[in-house]
């Protein structure tokens, strides 16, 4: 049973550009039957492309997953900046959202903590050196970005987002989407390639240290509230097995 569905991606994050490469992201959860959570073959998520699975998306390809309630709010919990989108999203942006849904958004407060700085540290770390070819394979997956510009724009502009969002959060618990000005206009631009990569890394290096600093600084709890997250879940389980859901 569908409780949230979003539209997730730079169509979410305002920071789209014309450049031939744009798909459609898609973000929900559900809650699982009892048997699809608990039966022989259980699943926690599920995954619908237009391309099969390890072909790459390209302009017009829709990408909707929907992870079951258990594994979203423990993903939530543990601060996955993906996850945490749905929790934001504006109206034009939800898909579709019923009580439970809305139930779940409002525990937002109750999910956030300074977790969400480790796990926006993390990957804006590992991300900058792949982007750099200082660690694992380099990310090249769009050759023509990298014929036209150099380099994967479209994955630079990821990096630099997802620390600009990070220092949001931690600093205000909140995330402004689409991303406000200049800060949306800045991520575009870096997408256009009117950016040298090297500022690309200095800016990604400045974004690492900046999180540092409003991790420490943040109004987030230290730890999320995790058992009054744990009694809401159990007992939307409880109420949709019961057949007494919204």
């Amino acid at each position: 049973d569908l409780i949230l569905e979003c539209i997730v991606g730079s169509t979410l994050h305002g920071t789209a550009v014309d450049d031939g490469l744009e798909d459609l992201d898609i973000v929900g959860v559900g809650v699982e039957s009892l048997h699809t959570m608990n039966g022989f073959s259980p699943r926690d998520h599920w995954v619908e492309r237009t391309k099969p699975e390890g072909v790459r998306s390209e302009a017009g390809d829709v990408d909707r997953t929907i992870y079951g309630l258990k594994k979203y709010v423990l993903l939530a919990l543990g601060g996955n900046p993906t996850i945490l989108l749905p929790l934001f999203a504006p109206p034009e942006m939800t898909r579709f959202i019923n009580a439970t849904g809305q139930e779940l958004r409002d525990l937002t407060p109750h999910l956030l903590s300074r977790r969400v700085g480790s796990s926006f540290l993390g990957y804006l770390d590992q991300q900058l050196k792949r982007l750099m070819g200082k660690s694992g394979q380099k990310r090249c997956t769009r050759p023509e970005l990298i014929e036209r510009h150099g380099f994967d724009t479209k994955y630079a502009g990821h990096v630099i987002r997802l620390g600009l969002q990070g220092v949001e959060l931690l600093s205000t618990g909140k995330l402004t989407l689409p991303m406000s000005e200049p800060s949306r206009e800045r991520v575009r631009d870096v997408r256009l390639g009117k950016y040298p990569i090297e500022d690309i890394e200095t800016w990604g290096l400045d974004l690492i240290e900046e999180l540092r600093e409003a991790r420490e600084k943040s109004p987030l709890p230290e730890e999320p509230n995790s058992p009054l997250v744990e009694e809401w879940m159990l007992d939307t389980y409880l109420k949709y097995w019961k057949g007494s859901s919204p």
